[in-house]
């Protein structure tokens, strides 16, 4: 009689098999950058604060139509975490714990590292009169830790980075470290819901602090619909992704609904905001299902290339450009925007060539050397 071990054991507990390397999903990477572009319309356009200083006018004057389709940009952040989800349980997908760090950590640092020095070195220049964070404070900032510190952040975008730092971590202990399987990923995000719901009514700073209940939604809908690729008829992975868009998309509304306030920049609705929410949850799982896998073109993954390093370093240095093209040479607003928005893409390509390509394998083989 042959013992066969259960269908959910742990991939540590299973005989060693080559590890499926899943097919690139290029669809995925053109959905990154629209995610991060609505995050650059939002910082250009729709919103008020410093941009206005670059526009030395409030955006609403300079888009007086699409500054209320622009203050929906913030919602490129939520799905980037759908997006995040669905990648990281992809990726540590029986992969030990080791890899697993070290591929988190050659993404995330190297544009980031060059990001930070870029944009404190230029809001160094006397030309620029928007002010720089002292240099102790920048130093802290290449940790990627200045946010539970109370450090002055060089980069205005780095938050969802801490967010995405937390969600590594648990990720990491919970599914990675023992080995990823379906009943314990199922597990997971069963557990981080309820842990997530009872930190909301704890009121609690360290609860929430770990388990992030605004966005650990948006992560957890992601690794459901990692489950929905493996198996469509995955009814667990289905319901984890229908829950995770219930409750999503009321903290999205909650934080972006602005109706009742008179003095806000634009005033945007709950219907527009829960049908943008679900078009992140539907366009991942179209991809994730094979919809799009005619969507096949190189530029995609270039596209997917240049999100990360754009997503870093278009808001502050964004205002840098708006000011020169605007005010110093009087660029139309239009024209403006454009340009910026080129601008910034043209520089992602610069990090993503001289320092994301050098370095990432480089700083990944060094995390991986056995000691």
């Amino acid at each position: 009689m042959t013992v066969r071990p259960a269908p959910d054991a742990p991939a540590a507990s299973l005989p060693k098999r080559p590890v499926r390397r899943e097919s690139r999903l290029r669809a995925l990477d053109g959905l990154r950058l629209v995610a991060a572009l609505m995050v650059a319309a939002y910082h250009y356009g729709g919103r008020g604060g410093e941009i206005t200083r670059a526009w030395e006018s409030s955006p609403k004057e300079q888009f007086p139509t699409l500054h209320t389709y622009f203050a929906y940009g913030p919602l490129g952040v939520q799905i980037f975490f759908v997006i995040s989800g669905f990648v990281i349980c992809m990726s540590g997908w029986g992969r030990p714990l080791k890899s697993f760090f070290a591929s988190r950590v050659s993404r995330l640092m190297p544009a980031y590292w060059a990001a930070v020095v870029l944009v404190t070195a230029v809001f160094a220049l006397p030309v620029v009169f928007y002010k720089a964070v002292s240099p102790s404070d920048a130093l802290v900032n290449l940790t990627l830790l200045q946010e539970p510190l109370g450090v002055d952040r060089v980069l205005g975008v780095d938050w969802t980075l801490w967010a995405e730092v937390r969600f590594y971590a648990l990720f990491a202990l919970c599914v990675v470290l023992p080995g990823a399987s379906r009943r314990r990923v199922i597990m997971f995000c069963a557990g981080w819901t309820l842990a997530a719901a009872i930190t909301q009514g704890a009121d609690q700073p360290l609860l929430d602090i770990v388990f992030m209940p605004e966005y650990a939604p948006f992560f957890i809908g992601g690794v459901g619909i990692y489950l929905v690729h493996r198996d469509r008829r995955d009814v667990y992975g289905w319901g984890i992704v229908a829950v995770s868009f219930l409750i999503g998309q009321h903290y999205a509304v909650r934080s972006l609904w602005n109706a009742a306030d008179p003095n806000a920049f634009a005033h945007r609705t709950s219907l527009g905001i829960v049908l943008v929410v679900a078009f992140g949850f539907v366009a991942v799982t179209a991809i994730a299902l094979g919809w799009f896998n005619w969507a096949n073109w190189r530029w995609l993954t270039v596209a997917g290339a240049l999100t990360y390093p754009f997503y870093l370093v278009h808001e502050h240095l964004g205002w840098v450009v708006i000011h020169t093209l605007h005010i110093r040479l009087g660029l139309p607003s239009a024209e403006t925007f454009a340009l910026t928005i080129g601008a910034m893409l043209l520089l992602a390509w610069l990090l993503n060539r001289y320092v994301e390509k050098p370095l990432t394998p480089r700083l990944r083989a060094a995390l991986t050397k056995p000691q």
